[in-house]
């Protein structure tokens, strides 16, 4: 059914930001230091210049932070709140645990990746030296009778300290060239890993290999099974490392010079007893 989907989403890639198709992330630099620097998570303390603050919330919620204090949350919901109200929230609306229609009025830009009922969503914004812009995919029309829901997500592209990460939230299809065009380099990549919900395990390693980031940073899943099948099918392609914080500092000069997947800890990883926020 995802391979279904793919060919549909020529019509939905007509209608990419403009900014998205004409512009893209640096190359990559050929060859990096593999060097990852944990530190303590300190919301109110900014990564030095040149480069990110990334912290793993909890399922596909991941805060990233820049030099000058910006501060985005991927996928905002309920069920993982974030430690404090971000200057930049993205959203998906396949279920529940990738939006919310309460966001906290102090988030200044809340950005929602499906289409709210006038047309795809266009988003490129910068605040400071923090840039998001969206591509639009489709789902499955799981809770709608069927189908596909044209532009019912979008990837959403962060460029910070001359850093490219890319959120996938619940991407269901592989990636057309025109969706390849528009994002650009990738340097982190964000994919969802659980195999059930959104794309099979065999699916978004193809949409790894299309990518090709420096950095992999699985998300999405649901217990300890579905990332030790992930990694089981890509063990013999790219090494992993483990962190025990869930907070890491990145920068381009310490991003692996081949793929690597790097495997952390989330604030909040109980899934099924995490209570909506009041």
């Amino acid at each position: 059914m995802h391979r279904l989907i793919a060919p549909l989403i020529l019509l939905a890639a007509l209608f990419l930001p403009d900014g998205a198709r004409a512009a893209g992330c640096q190359p990559n630099i050929a060859t990096r230091p593999s060097l990852l620097v944990p530190a303590a998570f300190i919301p109110a303390a900014a990564p030095d210049r040149g480069s990110v603050g990334l912290t793993f919330i909890g399922h596909a919620s991941v805060l990233l932070e820049s030099p000058q204090g910006v501060s985005a949350v991927t996928d905002l919901n309920d069920y993982f709140p974030p430690p404090f109200p971000p200057d930049i929230a993205t959203m998906n609306h396949f279920h529940d645990t990738h939006y919310t229609n309460r966001p906290d009025p102090l988030i200044a830009n809340v950005l929602r990746g499906w289409d709210t009922g006038n047309g795809p969503p266009h988003w490129d914004i910068t605040v400071k030296d923090v840039r998001v812009r969206n591509i639009p995919t489709n789902v499955r029309n799981f809770f709608g009778g069927g189908g596909t829901e044209y532009n019912g997500n979008s990837i959403f592209i962060f460029e910070i300290s001359d850093l490219c990460v890319a959120h996938l939230s619940h991407l269901q299809h592989t990636l057309t060239p025109e969706h390849l065009a528009a994002m650009g380099q990738i340097d982190v990549l964000l994919p969802m890993v659980d195999g059930a919900y959104s794309l099979s395990q065999y699916d978004i390693i193809e949409v790894i290999d299309q990518i090709k980031p420096k950095l992999i940073i699985p998300i999405h899943y649901f217990g300890p099974s579905q990332l030790d099948r992930f990694l089981a099918r890509t063990s013999n392609r790219f090494p992993v490392k483990h962190v025990d914080d869930p907070h890491i500092v990145l920068s381009r000069a310490t991003l692996p010079a081949d793929t690597e997947i790097l495997i952390m800890p989330a604030i909040k990883n109980d899934f099924f007893f995490a209570p909506p926020r009041n």
